[in-house]
């Protein structure tokens, strides 16, 4: 499977190793960056980076990683068509693909070890979307909020506070 991988600074370590383990399984990694460690990066350039490879069928999935990977999550979601979550345990990394077609995992590189991370990123690549009606449904009814409330009709709203 051909997989786009980013993080920022705090998760480009991780990045390195879930890259060879990607390849080693067989994987075609695509590296949407940081090319190299920067202190200074944001987390939401990468998660745009990460997200463009896999809206334009660069890469079927994608596996971003930051900190917590809390940030990195809240960023790729703003896009059209990314589904992405913060996944620590195997259950979530193929359940999330399975009942909620999930394209992106986002790892916090803080808060798991390289192992763990491997083993999520694993679970996430072999799982398949079943296409259960039910599944299908809950769906269509998430494009459908996105869809309520994109163009920022509610910006006032999502405002970062000072």
């Amino acid at each position: 499977m051909r997989v786009a991988f980013a993080s920022d600074h705090a998760g480009f370590e991780l990045k390195q190793f879930l890259l060879a383990a990607a390849r080693s399984l067989g994987h075609d990694p695509v590296d949407a960056g940081a090319f190299v460690y920067d202190s200074a990066d944001d987390y939401p350039d990468f998660a745009e980076a990460l997200g463009l490879v896999v809206l334009n069928g660069d890469a079927e999935r994608g596996v971003l990683i930051c900190g917590s990977g809390v940030g990195a999550s809240i960023a790729a979601t703003k896009m059209h068509g990314i589904r992405a979550a913060v996944c620590h345990d195997v259950y979530s990394a193929h359940q999330g693909v399975e009942h909620d077609d999930m394209n992106v995992i986002v790892l916090g590189s803080r808060i798991i070890g390289s192992e763990l991370a491997r083993d999520l990123m694993i679970a996430f690549l072999g799982a398949k979307f079943t296409g259960e009606p039910r599944h299908k449904k809950r769906l269509e009814k998430v494009a459908s909020i996105e869809k309520r409330y994109q163009g920022g009709q509610h910006a006032d709203r999502i405002a970062p506070r000072d």
